[in-house]
């Protein structure tokens, strides 16, 4: 990444991306915008399904937004879903109440025929729309995040037809047979590269590309379907748009860190609740940005077991880039003055 324009590092979020440490350190969390919040379940009843709230721009930029009035976060991610890619590629997805999304799943190479990138304007574009009133709408300070999933985390989702425990489905195909399931990352990886940079130049000033089951794979298996995908994309959104920070998020690989960092080139990464702190040190000391690992259900308890890990976390991390972040999402159960206690905790002054 270049250096940031002078008016990107203006917004506190972005610093740490060129290498700033800054103090206190910016803070935003994954899934900030969620069912935890009254009024984005108010906004979700109105919508009717969740991809209609997904697909809705001004439903998408409202609940986008509600976590900003209410916490004031350095950053803002955009509302969508990472199955937005599948569902505009032509695999049907919908989603269950209670039980999460469903898909008609693909089990061999022949299914792939469903799948066709020329499908994917319209949809993109509704996502896009999105984009470009949270640009416009954002208080001047707070950065807009954009994001796709990984093409392996979806791909297991398009073979297993919903989330699993053990992502079966997508493994016993790549072992099976690997060209057929490179076939599928590779259309993955074209989409998710035109889809971030549609997002760009509708306005998001960095992107994270969350590849939640990375750490279902063996070493060699990670090195195929998540490294080198993941190199792919970043290499050609740095072609296109070069001071973009991208982010990468390979959760429960903390013992691949080091090499997914060095194979991607990403310029900061999401680290998940089981990364030490000391990990997330060596990385920041080489000038990459890190963000995370605050446990969401320490969130969910609230009290002094908040306060001591949040002041442990802005402790080990000060002087380096860093982000304020979870270890993944809120969770649903969190109570939203929880949340307040937190950032005005992450922001208080330290000697």
């Amino acid at each position: 990444m270049q250096d940031l324009k002078t008016d990107q590092l203006t917004k506190r979020f972005l610093q740490p991306f060129a290498r700033k440490a800054v103090s206190p350190p910016p803070i935003w969390l994954m899934r900030q915008a969620g069912r935890y919040l009254p009024e984005y379940r108010k906004v979700r009843a109105e919508a009717g399904s969740f991809l209609d709230l997904c697909y809705s721009p001004k439903l998408a930029a409202e609940v986008t937004l509600q976590p900003i009035r209410r916490y004031g976060f350095d950053a803002a991610i955009l509302f969508s879903d990472i199955l937005v890619v599948p569902d505009a590629l032509g695999q049907s997805v919908r989603f269950a109440e209670g039980e999460g999304p469903r898909l008609d799943p693909l089990k061999s190479v022949a299914d792939l025929s469903r799948l066709a990138l020329s499908n994917t304007h319209d949809k993109f574009a509704r996502v896009c729309e999105t984009v470009d009133r949270l640009s416009k709408s954002l208080p001047r300070e707070t950065a807009l995040i954009g994001f796709c999933g990984a093409p392996w985390t979806v791909a297991t989702y398009m073979a297993e037809g919903k989330g699993s425990s053990d992502q079966a489905a997508a493994r016993s195909w790549a072992y099976r047979d690997p060209a057929g399931f490179s076939a599928l990352i590779d259309i993955l990886t074209e989409a998710s590269v035109a889809y971030l940079s549609a997002q760009i130049e509708a306005g998001a000033e960095a992107i994270q590309i969350f590849d939640s089951w990375a750490g279902s794979l063996a070493d060699d298996q990670f090195a195929r379907w998540v490294i080198a995908p993941t190199a792919r994309i970043v290499k050609e959104i740095r072609k296109r748009h070069a001071d973009i920070p991208v982010i990468g998020f390979p959760r429960g690989a903390s013992a691949l860190l080091k090499t997914y960092i060095d194979g991607t080139d990403v310029d900061g990464v999401s680290c998940d609740t089981s990364c030490p702190l000391q990990v997330m040190q060596a990385i920041a000391r080489t000038g990459k940005a890190v963000q995370g690992n605050l446990d969401p259900l320490l969130l969910v308890a609230g009290g002094e077991a908040l306060d001591k890990r949040t002041d442990a976390i802005c402790a080990a991390m000060t002087g380096l880039p860093f982000v304020f972040n979870l270890g993944h999402g809120i969770v649903p159960e969190t109570p939203p003055e929880n949340v307040a206690r937190l950032v005005t905790r992450v922001r208080a002054p330290r000697s």
